[in-house]
């Protein structure tokens, strides 16, 4: 059975995008974008065959010259969950515009892989509600931005986490891996 990783930036108050990140001027955003965490990550994704992303995470990178129906990271099959995007689907991309929840429940039960939960916070809301994400990989800028994408949307969920690794790095960000524990 695959698992389901949600591997996020995240500031110190749970939100994993802060204004500049919503209106697209990452010159405005508080999250750290280089230093020596960004070797990790870049190794980090490799682990992953495909990749799950919101709609509204997946249209953040058109502000910076991504095309509908082209992959954000190269390598990774990508599923887009929307219900008002408009794209052909091809091999690396594939647009869902069905229930997610049936959809990850099914990709889950076919792969053996890990798969990457890339964002956003609402679908990462509804996979937590249905116990469907495995472990938490959180990239923890120290940062307060006070609004902005909720780590799971509107969901407050709760369960216990089982550290499993802890990495900090030199400009302050520090990286928790968690399995998660529902009860």
């Amino acid at each position: 059975m695959a698992e389901v990783i949600y591997h996020v930036a995240v500031s110190l108050d749970n939100f994993i995008a802060d204004q500049g990140m919503l209106t697209g001027n990452l010159e405005e955003t508080l999250f750290l974008f280089e230093g020596d965490h960004v070797p990790d990550f870049l190794t980090d994704i490799q682990q992953f065959e495909s990749l799950l992303m919101g709609g509204k995470t997946y249209e953040f990178g058109f502000k910076f010259g991504n095309k509908p129906g082209e992959p954000s990271y190269r390598g990774i099959k990508h599923y887009i969950f929307s219900s008002s995007l408009q794209f052909e689907s091809n091999e690396e991309v594939e647009l869902i515009k069905e229930d997610s929840i049936d959809f990850i429940k099914d990709l889950k039960q076919q792969e053996n892989c890990k798969i990457w939960l890339c964002g956003g916070g609402e679908l990462a809301g509804s996979l937590i509600k249905h116990q469907l994400i495995d472990q938490l990989v959180l990239k923890i800028n120290p940062i307060i931005v006070g609004e902005g994408i909720s780590l799971f949307g509107n969901i407050k969920p709760c369960f216990k986490l089982e550290l499993v690794d802890m990495k900090q790095y030199s400009n302050g960000i520090i990286k928790p891996t968690y399995n998660i524990i529902y009860t």
